[in-house]
């Protein structure tokens, strides 16, 4: 079963310096219909305004993960960290027992738009920590890369839960398959352009555009057909 989760259809939140698009529950939006994907939790899509952000705050017990998809993020936390993100890089801050940090618009002319995703980790109380990897669009083209995963040394961002992340650029009419092992599940997010999922069963396909998403369960196998150029998550969860 394919069930899609259309863009328009996301929570928002605007406050003039930051448009963000949450597909499911988070700050002031609650939706009980979505309060994740097992234990996918939280996927934003933020635009931030230029030399604004998120000041210093705390988090605790999740997995985050910042995937840039234009401009620059500059990262700074109470671990020491200070780094800036750009379009490629993938990063990883485990808030565990308790970590905080600040999120900006390293530029102060352009925008930045990035999405923000939470993950559940399977143990609590875990030491914080931070790591960044750099991916080529090249590396990433046509295509399903792995960059997150609970594999550790496999080239990939280390998160604390069975779950992989898996992102591809593909070039118009392109495709990329992903097996789907028995009693697993995927959710796929349409980062930009467009694309066809299918399914195993005859006449499954569906439609996605730029910010929807869909829920991918009782399936053996998921193909991604692009219409325009498209950039895709996918993520294969317990």
């Amino acid at each position: 079963m394919i069930t899609v989760r259309r863009s328009a259809d996301r929570g928002r939140a605007y406050h003039g310096w930051l448009d963000s698009r949450h597909t499911f529950s988070f700050g002031d939006y609650h939706d009980p219909m979505h309060m994740g994907f097992r234990a996918l939790r939280v996927l934003n899509e933020d635009r931030v305004e230029p030399g604004k952000g998120f000041a210093a705050h705390s988090h605790r017990d999740m997995e985050i993960i910042s995937y840039v998809l234009e401009g620059a993020l500059e990262h700074r936390d109470s671990m020491g960290t200070g780094s800036v993100i750009v379009p490629g890089d993938v990063q990883l801050m485990r808030a565990g027992h308790g970590v905080t940090h600040s999120e900006y618009n390293h530029s102060r002319q352009e925008p930045v738009h990035f999405l923000q995703i939470w993950i559940v980790p399977d143990t609590a109380g875990l030491t914080p920590a931070y790591e960044q990897l750099h991916f080529e669009a090249e590396v990433l083209r046509n295509a399903l890369v792995c960059v997150a995963s609970n594999a550790p040394g496999e080239g990939s961002l280390h998160v604390h839960q069975d779950v992989s992340m898996h992102a591809a650029i593909l070039d118009p009419a392109s495709s990329v398959r992903r097996e789907i092992a028995p009693g697993r599940h995927a959710w796929i997010q349409i980062a930009r352009g467009q694309a066809t999922v299918r399914g195993a069963a005859e006449g499954s396909d569906v439609g996605l555009g730029e910010g929807d998403g869909a829920a991918v369960s009782g399936e053996s196998l998921v193909e991604i057909v692009a219409g325009n150029s498209c950039e895709l998550l996918l993520f294969d969860l317990a």
